[in-house]
C-alpha cells in the first residue's frame, strides 16, 4: 500500500524483501519523491522512544535532588508530562520491553523505591495507572 503526502511517496508493507523497492508515482504529471525510511510503530520507533524516555528520566533525577516545591506532586506531574506523554503510542511488539524498562524507572523515581521492590507494586506506590494495552 502506498501513501502519498505533500510530494512524498512512502510504501508500507509486511514483507522485508520489499523494503528497498523504490516506487515511481506521479501526481499531476510530477514525480513524487520516494521516502525509503518511513516511520513504523515497531522496533525502531520503540528504540527511539526508549532513548527519549531515558533522557527524560535523567531530567527527573535532577528534579528529585532539589528541595524546593512540593517534591512528590512536582515529580509526579513532571513524570506524567515528560515520560508518559512520550510513551503514549505503544504497539504490541516484542520490543515494548525497551519502553517498559524506562517507564519502570520513571515510576521508581517517583515512588523512591529500589530495584528490589517487586514490579507489580511500583505502579501502586507511584500512584500511576498503567496504560491499557
Amino acid at each position: 500500500m502506498a501513501f502519498c503526502r505533500t510530494k512524498i511517496c512512502q510504501q508500507f508493507h509486511l514483507h522485508n524483501t520489499s523494503a528497498t523497492r523504490e516506487l515511481s508515482v506521479y501526481l499531476d504529471g510530477e514525480r513524487l519523491r520516494h521516502e525509503c525510511h518511513p516511520t513504523y510503530l515497531g522496533r525502531e520507533h520503540l528504540t527511539k522512544t526508549a532513548g527519549k524516555l531515558k533522557n527524560r528520566n535523567n531530567l527527573l533525577m535532577k528534579l528529585a535532588d532539589y528541595t524546593w516545591g512540593d517534591g512528590t506532586n512536582t515529580l509526579w506531574s513532571s513524570a506524567l508530562a515528560l515520560c508518559y506523554s512520550a510513551a503514549e503510542y505503544w504497539s504490541r511488539s516484542a520490543h515494548t520491553s525497551r519502553v517498559d524498562v524506562q517507564l519502570n524507572s520513571t515510576m521508581r523515581l517517583i515512588s523512591g523505591t529500589l530495584r528490589s521492590t517487586p514490579l507489580p507494586w511500583v505502579p501502586v506506590l507511584s500512584n500511576i495507572e498503567l496504560p491499557a494495552l
